[in-house]
């Protein structure tokens, strides 16, 4: 029973509400960032957009200042995340074990490489969905994720009070 109790929470307050500047500029942030790697893919004839670039999106420009939003975690999350999903799936086939144990094993790496990026754990299932050939890794993976970073660079460092990154 005391395990069931747990399940409802500790009821805790909400937390405070985002100011509207900060939900503007996050909301722009995100924009000029899609805008770049979609006019960067026109550009180039290559795919630069997944899914979990999205997600990216948010932490870059809403939670700059948390390990997650960090260029390392941010590329080496992805870069890693979608490796591993390439190796399964092309190794152990498109099988819902391979997926899940590509999905398990991107976690993990994430974690001991201290590249934590929640948006990459989606890269695998991306991978096995899609089913792509190993330049996937390049194109839209590390090209993608670096142009966010660059672009959360330029743009997160445009407030005075306001550093980005905390390390690399």
């Amino acid at each position: 029973m005391a395990y069931l109790a747990k399940l409802k929470g500790l009821s805790q307050p909400l937390p405070g509400k985002t100011n509207i500047g900060k939900i503007a500029f996050s909301w722009m942030g995100g924009f000029i960032a899609i805008t770049c790697l979609a006019m960067l893919g026109i550009f180039s004839q290559h795919l630069l957009l997944m899914g979990s670039f999205g997600a990216s999106c948010f932490i870059l420009f809403a939670l700059p200042n948390t390990p997650f939003a960090q260029p390392r975690n941010v590329i080496g999350g992805h870069f890693i995340s979608s490796l591993v999903g390439l190796i399964f799936f092309h190794l152990l086939g498109p099988d819902w074990w391979s997926m899940a144990l590509a999905l398990a094993t991107c976690v993990a790496c994430m974690q001991l490489f201290r590249v934590s990026h929640p948006p990459a754990g989606s890269n695998p299932i991306i991978v096995f969905l899609s089913a792509p050939q190993w330049d996937f890794l390049l194109t839209p993976t590390l090209l993608g994720a670096c142009t966010l970073v660059i672009v959360a660079l330029f743009y997160n460092n445009l407030p005075k009070q306001q550093t980005y990154p905390l390390y690399w």
